[in-house]
């Protein structure tokens, strides 16, 4: 036999174990689809995903696969897609094999502060305070501008009160005058204060004469 015979031999018999693949996996397809019902697409995770971690279009290309299983099988709320899962945040651990579900997803949380363009961990805060008319004696437009603020505590029986700085630079968001004559020369002021300022100042609410703006220095 020729060379170019055998070429032609070998050609022919692949192409006839291909068919009888395809024919043998189309009939187990078949089988399969018969005994469980039709195959659904489902996202399994490729490696574990920690609590808290981002999925981007890297993650989800990289950590992500697409399969099909008999829809018998298909746990409640399975992602069918890896782009589902893009820009969410994994709710807790997530072991690799597992299908991915939507409740195991959740939108990655936003810094109020940072979405007011307070920078990250700052929070806007009301608080009352007094003078704050002395902002406005040169006709400027103190919101938006940073400030001190200072607190003045009552006497007590050991001594008189005292006055200190008890935040400093820190943004004023809002100042409107508090309604009432009661109040006069009182304001709410919005500040965009750290977690250890707001603490302080809204304790000094509580127990100090007065709490004072100042343009900060």
């Amino acid at each position: 036999m020729s060379r170019r015979a055998r070429s032609l031999a070998f050609l022919l018999a692949a192409l006839l174990a291909a068919a009888a693949a395809a024919a043998i996996a189309d009939g187990y397809g078949d089988s399969v689809v018969r005994g469980y019902g039709e195959l659904r697409p489902v996202v399994v995770a490729r490696t574990g995903l920690g609590a808290g971690e981002a999925i981007d279009s890297r993650h989800a290309l990289a950590e992500l696969e697409q399969r099909r299983i008999p829809a018998r099988f298909v746990p409640p709320g399975a992602l069918v897609s890896p782009a589902a899962a893009i820009g969410l945040v994994a709710a807790a651990a997530i072991p690799a094999g597992s299908y991915l579900l939507a409740s195991q997803l959740r939108p990655p949380r936003v810094d109020p502060g940072a979405a007011a363009g307070l920078g990250r961990g700052r929070h806007p805060v009301e608080i009352s305070v007094s003078g704050a008319e002395a902002l406005l004696v040169a006709g400027a437009q103190p919101v938006g501008e940073r400030v001190d603020v200072v607190v003045t505590s009552e006497p007590s029986g050991s001594g008189p009160g005292r006055t200190y700085v008890a935040a400093t630079a820190v943004p004023l968001l809002a100042l409107v005058p508090a309604a009432g004559a009661a109040t006069e020369g009182v304001a709410a002021a919005t500040l965009g204060l750290t977690r250890p300022q707001a603490l302080r100042l809204i304790a000094a609410e509580s127990f100090a004469r007065q709490l004072t703006l100042l343009p900060s220095g």
